[in-house]
């Protein structure tokens, strides 16, 4: 790869590809015209679809593939049947070193075994962690892992989400020093089970660089309270899908409240311009871009159902992750980490 910046983009996966995928890469094209990117999928679709984008048009190269992994086909089968799909085809391209990271909509299951399959983890990761971003009150946005790469986590595993969320807030936010908790069911040192404690314990006793806050709540997620909320898969991702539900309930009852008569639809029309903010701060694609985090190769999942704003803003989260030395402080912490969990291994068999 020369210096220009190069994402690699499945152009078939995602329940709207490929038409949102090329109108995304318009949009991101745009926005930054010093990124090229190779599109992987259906060549005469995606050439006809770019023709009618000419901004990305004249930043891409179509890589043809023969077919595309559905969005119901099981990761197993995935990996059996995978090669030669959009998927298998753009996290080839940064196996191979020919683009620096990989944006998918499609199959996550698919899209992370495959992915795991291709570039392998980080030394010292002993699971890759899924990191998502939520809304917050202090009008910025909490960065949430796992959100459902590991059902369950052990006390050290939890450290290395810490560790990697903490890179990614980083990165992407350029806060240099955010806030990292983990997810309790309450604030004091003596609640939660074991691992949780565990985890609280030996991010304070390994020298890992984090600034650890302790635990929060579930609440705190939406608060702000801290940058970076670190938890086990299974709790992530019902946290995750329970706000995400709960922002379009809210969205649904205040449409409902709006239009319930003709004083309410002209308070409606008074309020437009600041409704329009709000709907802007609900949309889940305005903060879409989740990252596959502890892989040997930058790889950010789209939310299947994104429109070509939420797949530009996941596009936006590969290009700021690419530019970042994000692996190279991960890799820092973890050897701290492993020195610590050494040392300590060795104590408890002298004692």
């Amino acid at each position: 790869m020369g210096e220009a910046l190069v994402l690699s983009i499945d152009g078939m996966g995602g329940d709207h590809a490929p038409d949102i995928v090329v109108e995304g890469v318009n949009i991101a094209a745009q926005r930054n015209s010093d990124v090229r990117f190779l599109i992987h999928g259906d060549q005469q679709r995606l050439g006809a679809l770019l023709d009618r984008c000419p901004h990305a048009k004249a930043v891409s190269e179509i890589v043809p593939t023969e077919k595309a992994i559905g969005m119901d086909v099981k990761a197993s089968q995935a990996l059996r049947q995978g090669k030669g799909s959009s998927i298998w085809s753009a996290v080839q391209a940064v196996e191979e070193g020919r683009a620096h990271a990989i944006v998918s909509a499609g199959n996550t299951g698919a899209f992370m075994a495959i992915s795991m399959f291709r570039l392998r983890t980080m030394e010292g990761v002993h699971r890759p962690a899924l990191a998502a971003r939520w809304p917050a009150a202090n009008g910025g946005y909490t960065v949430i892992l796992d959100v459902g790469a590991n059902v369950e986590a052990d006390g050290e595993q939890l450290v290395e989400f810490a560790i990697m969320g903490e890179a990614f807030q980083r990165a992407v936010s350029g806060n240099e020093r955010p806030s990292v908790a983990l997810l309790n069911v309450g604030a004091e040192d003596q609640k939660g089970h074991e691992e949780i404690r565990a985890a609280a314990r030996l991010i304070r006793e390994s020298g890992v660089d984090i600034n650890f806050h302790g635990f929060v709540e579930g609440d705190d997620i939406s608060k702000g309270t801290v940058d970076v909320v670190v938890t086990d898969g299974f709790t992530g991702n019902i946290a995750l899908k329970t706000g995400e539900g709960t922002a379009r309930l809210v969205g649904q009852l205040l449409r409902e409240a709006l239009t319930s008569g003709p004083l309410a639809q002209l308070g409606a029309l008074i309020a437009y311009p600041a409704l329009r903010k709000l709907r802007t701060r609900m949309d889940p694609g305005t903060f879409n871009g989740a990252l596959f985090l502890g892989l040997n190769g930058l790889v950010v999942k789209s939310h299947g159902s994104a429109n070509a704003s939420g797949f530009a803003a996941a596009i936006g989260v590969a290009e700021k992750m690419a530019r970042s030395h994000y692996r190279e402080e991960i890799a820092r912490n973890l050897q701290r980490l492993a020195s610590a969990s050494a040392q300590s291994a060795a104590a408890k068999e002298a004692g």
